[in-house]
């Protein structure tokens, strides 16, 4: 009996570390996606989901029908010339999404494990499967419709949901992670506040998708020559944004105090230190931007550190949330451990 305790502990870790590196790779996802905006690469690939007709994207012009521009300009306005690194940036991206669903999908088959001991964890890793296939359809329609910005705002928002959902399923599936009292008078609030933060975060990011659309703006007017002239084009957005952040990052600060105050629990100390190190990189990460020109390297890294944030929120609200995440075992599993 003990032997199969183990092997069954093993199988949960095994599942545990898989949930972990898939939401790696979505992460990755999120930067590449974050690449191809800073860098213009949206329409490298002018169709879906081949590339210039081609399931392995040309590297030279000579590569291309002479006619390309006759092809594929009509959808694109006219405005299409061959630049092999937009291009391969763009496919990295869909290859980066295709390997992202091959891990959700692992996810899914390993969790039929957990049926019987745990529906929830199986329905969660379902349901991330699904956020998923949408928002590879959602990808398809961004190219179809020529970048339209509610779609690329709805496409990353989509991508958060994922990672909510995995992590939903990777704390839900390690009872380790709850074995610690938080101190129940302080707790409601915390909930609370956790839920504004994230919120708030939610709205911040939204505003940054805003500023980065008038970016696009001043750079088509301006030029890649006149880039130091680049945040004085900025609209409205840029500066509520910038203001913004000190009010998001008070909130944080208190989260931060509140969640070292209801408990010292490991799991609680790691989010902690995280926030603290995602929120300081954030910060720092937007001052390159606004003083430094906007580097195109600054940019991927500010959107990736955002979703980083929202995903360490959200698993501080679910540790604080045990109802939610405690699994419930049926009478058999009940019966195997007691043996």
């Amino acid at each position: 009996m003990t032997s199969s305790i183990s092997l069954i502990d093993k199988r949960e870790q095994r599942f545990r570390s898989l949930v972990l590196l898939t939401i790696l790779v979505i992460y990755l996802v999120v930067l590449a996606g974050g690449i191809v905006r800073g860098t213009g690469s949206g329409m490298g690939c002018p169709d879906w989901p081949k590339c210039f007709g081609r399931w392995v994207p040309p590297t030279e012009i000579s590569q291309l029908p002479a006619n390309y521009q006759t092809i594929y300009g009509a959808k694109l306005k006219g405005e299409i010339e061959f630049n092999a690194v937009k291009t391969w940036i763009e496919y990295i991206n869909r290859l980066l999404g295709v390997l992202a669903g091959f891990f959700v999908f692992g996810t899914l088959i390993a969790s039929l494990s957990y049926l019987r001991k745990d529906k929830v964890v199986f329905w969660g890793s379902f349901l991330s499967f699904l956020l998923l296939g949408l928002n590879g359809w959602l990808g398809s329609r961004v190219v179809a419709t020529e970048l339209a910005q509610y779609l690329i705002s709805l496409h990353l928002l989509l991508a958060i949901a994922v990672v909510f959902t995995l992590l939903f399923v990777f704390v839900r599936s390690n009872t380790s992670l709850l074995k610690f009292e938080p101190k129940q008078k302080k707790v409601k609030a915390l909930r609370l506040l956790l839920l504004v933060i994230m919120l708030l975060t939610l709205f911040q990011t939204a505003l940054g998708t805003q500023v980065r659309d008038a970016l696009d703006q001043v750079v088509k007017q301006l030029g890649y020559g006149q880039r130091e002239k680049w945040i004085e084009g900025l609209n409205w957005s840029f500066y509520v944004h910038r203001s913004f952040s000190l009010i998001v990052l008070a909130f944080h600060i208190a989260v931060i105090y509140q969640l070292r105050s209801v408990s010292q629990n490991g799991s609680i100390k790691r989010v902690v230190n995280g926030l603290i190190v995602l929120v300081i990189l954030e910060i720092g990460t937007g001052v390159i931007m606004a003083y430094m020109n906007v580097p195109a390297a600054a940019q991927p890294i500010h959107l990736l550190l955002a979703v980083l944030i929202m995903g360490l929120q959200f698993m501080a609200w679910l540790l604080v949330n045990p109802a939610l995440i405690e699994p419930k075992m049926n009478n058999r599993a009940t019966q195997l451990i007691e043996i």
